[in-house]
């Protein structure tokens, strides 16, 4: 499947869960003009994991707020700072999940909220999940109807 077209569509964006063909949807947001983040949960276990995990991956200040507000503010004001979109992968998150299910729960809820303000925006907002079931988080999967 060539992903670039349906990357650049606002509309089409949201949480997936990240496909087979990672590679493949990598090359198409590289044509589509998204920037790229990746944020490694691998090593979160709880919400101050993820607030470090962010705050590394994506150069976050040292006043950076660290809750789940200042998570939100942070990725919607950059959003708006790339018309052309945005695809944030968070990789290894199946122990978060399994271990702090409510936090990666609120991490879904915070990522949605950006994905509705850059909507408005009209600026596709992707993430990307990876190493989650699709059916324990209601995730689906890019491509899948």
């Amino acid at each position: 499947m060539d992903y670039a077209e349906l990357l650049t569509n606002p509309g089409e964006a949201g949480i997936f869960l990240s496909p087979p063909e990672a590679e493949a949807l990598d090359a198409a947001a590289d044509r589509a003009g998204l920037e790229r983040w990746r944020v490694d949960l691998g090593a979160a276990r709880n919400k101050a994991d993820i607030m470090s995990a962010f705050q590394h991956a994506l150069g976050l200040a040292d006043g950076f707020g660290a809750n789940w507000d200042a998570l939100y503010d942070v990725l919607a004001d950059r959003a708006l700072e790339t018309p052309a979109g945005v695809a944030l992968t968070l990789g290894g998150c199946g122990a978060l999940a399994r271990e702090d299910g409510d936090d990666f729960e609120q991490l879904l809820e915070v990522l949605d909220s950006v994905a509705e303000s850059s909507y408005d925006e009209d600026i596709p907002f992707w993430v990307f999940i990876e190493g989650v079931d699709a059916d324990e988080f209601d995730l689906p999967v890019l491509g899948e109807e």
